[in-house]
């Protein structure tokens, strides 16, 4: 109840007022409990009515087990499918400029690649074998052609591939839009190895030489 400050008759009378309704209020409440608790009483005896006289179990054989129902199959295909989606989920915020090497073309290698990787790839050691070019889809559809283009290429045992992503010199203030987004997608990529900015003869600075891991299908095979 708020305070009510008395200063005159009307404040009395006010203040009688508040003080019966919290009065009723309180009654209320009590009247509300007792109600309960002589519902939960009468339900007490009618169970106890309605099981009768209870026997305890004597020995072991004479218990009754309890065997749950078996949940639901969990759906295991299902959950690796969206695991493995997660996982190539290919992030635009991913920032990729710590991972590269500080060189005039900003070369990139997995941890434990030596630099000789970067430099006979720049030098042509491993035949590209297959190229993406990403001129003129958006950026979303080349999100989607990249990842599985390096993918199928790991698949089928590809090392080394060539991904074209332009120079921007169509796009406004011709600026390489796809550039630094092809680079970090294939950073986020666990295929790739390695990759460097082309030769000027295979694209330069509008394309990328990636090595990728070598996959378990040409592991086997002995290649």
């Amino acid at each position: 109840m708020p305070d009510i400050k008395v200063r005159s008759l009307s404040d009395l009378k006010t203040l009688r007022k508040a003080l019966a309704e919290a009065a009723e209020r309180e009654a209320e409440r009590q009247r509300a409990l007792a109600e309960a608790e002589r519902e939960a009483r009468r339900r007490q005896n009618l169970f106890r009515e309605a099981i009768g006289t209870v026997t305890a179990l004597k020995g072991q054989h004479d218990r009754l087990w309890y065997t749950p129902e078996p949940p639901d199959p969990i759906p295991v295909q299902r959950e690796r499918d969206e695991e493995r989606v997660l996982r190539e989920s290919l992030s635009d915020a991913f920032d990729v400029s710590t991972l590269l090497d500080t060189d005039d073309q900003l070369s990139f290698r997995r941890p434990g690649i030596g630099l000789d990787v970067t430099r006979k790839l720049r030098a042509g050691h491993w035949s590209i074998q297959r190229q993406l070019d990403l001129h003129g889809l958006r950026t979303e559809e080349a999100r989607e052609a990249l990842g599985e283009f390096i993918r199928l290429s790991f698949r089928t045992g590809i090392r080394c591939v060539r991904v074209v992503h332009g120079k921007g010199l169509g796009s406004p203030g011709k600026m390489p839009v796809l550039k630094g987004r092809v680079q970090s997608w294939l950073v986020q990529k666990k295929e790739v190895l390695a990759f460097v900015q082309a030769r000027p003869a295979e694209g330069g600075a509008g394309a990328l030489v990636v090595l990728l891991q070598p996959s378990q299908r040409r592991m086997g095979s002995g290649g």
